[in-house]
């Protein structure tokens, strides 16, 4: 079956199947890079390459999702969704998930101050997403909210991840994995609400098709990133200005 083709969503279940299908070919826990970096195959530096351009996504993601509750009049959503942006940011006084992947950056030798300057991150990085922030904050309700399904499918390549950076990489420490063994248990449950949400509002076929356009856009990319980090730092295409390891092993 294609699954880009959307022209037999009859039904509430017949979406959430296709978008499990979306979810089981296009993730991108199927991505070669992922599966050097899970199989010990990577050195220090090329994950720190991956870490500092990954931290883009991550302090991006409470934009994303302040431009999802901008959406809604619906006071019980928003406050279903708020918990998204304090979870990334954290409360006053309380650690967020971007405290914790600085944490993850510090350990792996990365400078703070560079980090959260962004300055170092591929070009590719920043298009990819930007694209995904202007994409939720131009889209419907709809669409904006059926964009963050990929977390259907986050709790495996977090598995994978912890299990594969214990088991193959001597630097790697049960503390620098705080991020990845939070979202064990937040993913899940942000997931559940999207996809209860748009099983109750997509009510027609087009809607249904708009949703797994959305879901589709945004394997795209997560996928991408990763194209473009094996591009630069295994093919050894670092473009000007991009953070360049100091062949750290």
């Amino acid at each position: 079956m294609d699954i880009s083709d959307t022209s037999t969503l009859v039904s509430a279940d017949a979406l959430e199947a296709r978008l499990r299908e979306i979810g089981a070919e296009r993730y991108h826990h199927h991505h070669r890079f992922h599966k050097l970096l899970h199989g010990g195959e990577l050195t220090r530096g090329q994950i720190q390459a991956w870490a500092l351009n990954r931290y883009y996504y991550q302090c991006s993601i409470p934009v994303k999702d302040a431009h999802v509750l901008a959406k809604f009049r619906d006071r019980e959503v928003r406050r279903e969704w708020i918990h998204r942006i304090t979870d990334h940011d954290g409360e006053p006084g309380g650690e967020g998930g971007i405290d914790r992947w600085l944490r993850l950056t510090d350990f792996l030798g990365l400078d703070r101050d560079y980090v959260e300057s962004t300055e170092g991150i591929l070009p590719a990085t920043r298009f990819a997403v930007d694209a995904y922030v202007n994409f939720v904050r131009d889209r419907s309700p709809l669409e904006a909210v059926a964009s963050s399904l990929t977390e259907l499918f986050a709790p495996t390549i977090h598995e994978q991840r912890i299990a594969g950076f214990l088991a193959n990489y001597d630097f790697f420490t049960d503390e620098m994995l705080a991020y990845f063994r939070k979202r064990l248990t937040q993913a899940p449950r942000d997931a559940n609400f999207a996809l209860r949400f748009v099983r109750e509002n997509a009510g027609t076929e087009p809607k249904r098709e708009a949703v797994c356009r959305a879901l589709l856009f945004k394997t795209d990319v997560l996928w991408v990133q990763l194209d473009a980090l094996e591009h630069a730092y295994i093919e050894g295409h670092v473009p000007p200005g991009a953070f360049t390891p100091d062949n750290v092993q």
